[in-house]
């Protein structure tokens, strides 16, 4: 039996895995599509996307459309004749290329869906305060993550994980998924279930800077898992003495005083404290406009807070 000729689509790291386990484990990639080389950093020299970087390494066939409908994109992936298409953290594709395999094309999203559909479903967990969520492989139909689910594995959400860390676990986890139901359509084993669909559905949409400012008229609990959620990508954060500070890691502290929610104390020293609707929460880690990352007492080491 002929090995499946498999195209794989994706851009950012989170992808990476997943190609490099097919290709371990001698999976027949018959050409890898990515983003365009965009120009980064001051010089403004082309950067290459992670997954083109991984593709170069293994020498595999490289395509990067300008545009996903282009004639000349579909005539060139119709050439390479592909029995399946894998789509992990790519854009939305047309109908014209995700139907064109004969064994369809599947996604690997990170949630256990049909929760948490869209663009940023770790942030979202996280945010909601949910314990547990995971990986599904999905054959695409025309609706965004509605397809029939093939595979799914759960994953814990740890009290003390924030979206960095839950990233790096559903990373993986992933491509061991993206492997398995390889395998599983090779052999004829996968038997697609359609998604559940209730009222209780949550959502993931695509997150803006507005979506990330701190809103301290909710409880400590919601916005230590707000930030957590947005950590360290792309960060929550809030206006102090007319200024933006991104907030990256945060803790409940014991205070009986009472104040207005937002309202703000620090010893100038150590300790930044901020009153949410029921507590207070201390600032742990911070970046202040125009700096980096660091600790509060690393702050207060050369800084006054300014209220």
């Amino acid at each position: 039996m002929e090995p499946l000729r498999i195209v794989f689509m994706g851009t950012p790291e989170f992808a990476v895995p997943s190609l490099e386990i097919l290709v371990r484990n001698g999976k027949n990639i018959v050409g890898v599509v990515t983003a365009e080389d965009k120009p980064q950093g001051r010089g403004q020299k082309p950067g290459i996307s992670p997954v083109k970087e991984a593709a170069v390494k293994s020498g595999l066939n490289i395509l990067q459309p300008p545009k996903l409908k282009a004639p000349e994109f579909t005539d060139q992936l119709k050439a390479l004749k592909a029995d399946l298409q894998i789509v992990v953290a790519f854009r939305m594709l047309p109908e014209v290329v995700w139907a064109m395999p004969t064994q369809g094309t599947f996604n690997l999203h990170a949630s256990l869906l049909p929760q948490y559909r869209g663009a940023a479903p770790i942030n979202w967990a996280i945010i909601n305060g949910e314990t547990e969520t995971g990986v599904t492989t999905f054959f695409l139909q025309h609706e965004i993550d509605t397809g029939k689910i093939i595979f799914q594995e759960k994953e814990p959400i740890f009290s003390d994980d924030d979206a960095g860390s839950l990233y790096e676990r559903l990373m993986h986890k992933g491509a061991q998924l993206v492997l398995k139901t390889v395998e599983a359509i090779e052999a004829g084993r996968t038997k697609p279930a359609d998604q559940v669909f209730d009222t209780n559905l949550k959502h993931a949409p695509k997150i803006f800077k507005e979506t990330c400012r701190i809103d301290w008229n909710k409880s400590v609990e919601e916005i230590r898992n707000f930030v957590r959620g947005l950590s360290p990508y792309p960060g929550a954060w809030t206006e102090i003495g007319g200024k933006n500070y991104k907030i990256f890691k945060v803790s409940i502290v014991e205070d009986r005083n009472e104040a207005a929610p937002g309202y703000i104390k620090t010893d100038q020293e150590k300790n930044i404290h901020i009153r949410c609707f029921d507590g207070w929460i201390a600032i742990e880690e911070f970046q202040p406009e125009g700096k980096k990352r660091m600790t509060t007492s690393d702050f207060f080491r050369g800084n006054q807070l300014s209220l």
